[in-house]
């Protein structure tokens, strides 16, 4: 952070992906927080003096289609030159979301989108993205809320933008299923489809990488033991210059067909050394209660053999 002043933040991104939820989130961590602030009041908003003994803390904006003289381009261009001529660092958390997301979003609350008019909820979401593209490409930060819940997005907000100096970015890894999609989120993704299933040995179909058993079979693979060894000496040797470089926030996620067995324990052992090494990740497993579907998993290895899948 600049020295003299506090941080601007400006939060903005498709009506619809979770601006008010990320608002709320900055204001109880410490920050103050303005919501849908006329354009042309942003610069006489920042030049404003503070009321004596009042702490200075950092100022987060809201901003989207719904605001007074909202023109991204130009926007775009006062920022820039206020951040050459402030002592301030100046940002934008764009938040994005898939169309058809938002379009279920806005049925189920039965609101009308605000680009929208008279027509389809779609064609106020293309006319949206469109408006917003030059503040999506100037972003440093971008959050794609498809796949998250509201407690999903508060912890993502929580994670990137807590208070207070961190010495390491602050670290997600994520066991996931590449037959359930991928992480949209994610920095750095690792494939473990090349290791032995589990779930084609019917005592282990129905347990989980958590699973002594489990994680024993997916160890015995003769390729686990070097692949992740490589993976582990990549992230300790990467992490130190994401912090460097500033990086606040960094998601690594760890796939395998269902989600439920090889990444699962491979995200708990490379969390693990992680640990080790004086980080602190935060372990999810995205589909660890997903139903064992033979569909997802490919072809069962030949009889006898231990299955090699391939990609």
């Amino acid at each position: 952070m600049k020295a003299h002043e506090p941080p601007l933040l400006i939060v903005t991104g498709l009506a619809g992906a979770g601006k008010s939820t990320a608002l709320k989130v900055l204001e109880d961590l410490g920050w103050e927080v303005v919501d849908n602030l006329p354009v042309s009041l942003l610069e006489a908003l920042l030049t404003t003096p503070k009321p004596r003994g009042a702490t200075e803390r950092p100022l987060a904006v809201g901003l989207d289609a719904r605001s007074r003289g909202f023109r991204p381009a130009m926007l775009v261009r006062d920022l820039k030159a206020m951040r050459a001529e402030q002592d301030r660092d100046i940002g934008v958390l764009f938040l994005d979301c898939a169309g058809a997301e938002l379009e279920r979003r806005f049925s189920e609350n039965r609101r009308r989108h605000p680009l929208a008019d008279d027509r389809p909820v779609a064609d106020g979401i293309a006319r949206e993205r469109e408006l917003l593209e030059p503040l999506r490409r100037w972003a440093e930060h971008i959050v794609d809320t498809t796949n998250y819940s509201s407690n999903d997005l508060q912890h993502e907000i929580r994670q990137r933008f807590q208070l207070g100096e961190a010495s390491t970015p602050a670290l997600t890894i994520t066991s996931f299923g590449f037959a359930r999609g991928l992480p949209r989120n994610a920095d750095l993704v690792f494939d473990m489809r090349f290791l032995a299933n589990p779930h084609w040995v019917p005592a282990l179909r129905p347990k989980t990488g958590l699973d002594p058993d489990v994680a024993a079979y997916v160890a015995a693979d003769p390729y686990y033991a070097p692949v992740v060894d490589q993976i582990e000496t990549l992230l300790l040797t990467v992490l130190p210059r994401y912090a460097a470089e500033g990086k606040s926030h960094i998601s690594i996620a760890i796939g395998c067909t269902g989600g439920r067995h090889r990444s699962v324990h491979v995200t708990e052992r490379i969390a693990e050394t992680l640990r080790k090494s004086g980080h602190s990740p935060i372990v999810t497993h995205r589909n660890l209660d997903s139903t064992p579907q033979d569909g997802l998993e490919g072809a069962p290895p030949p009889a006898g053999k231990r299955q090699v899948e391939s990609r």
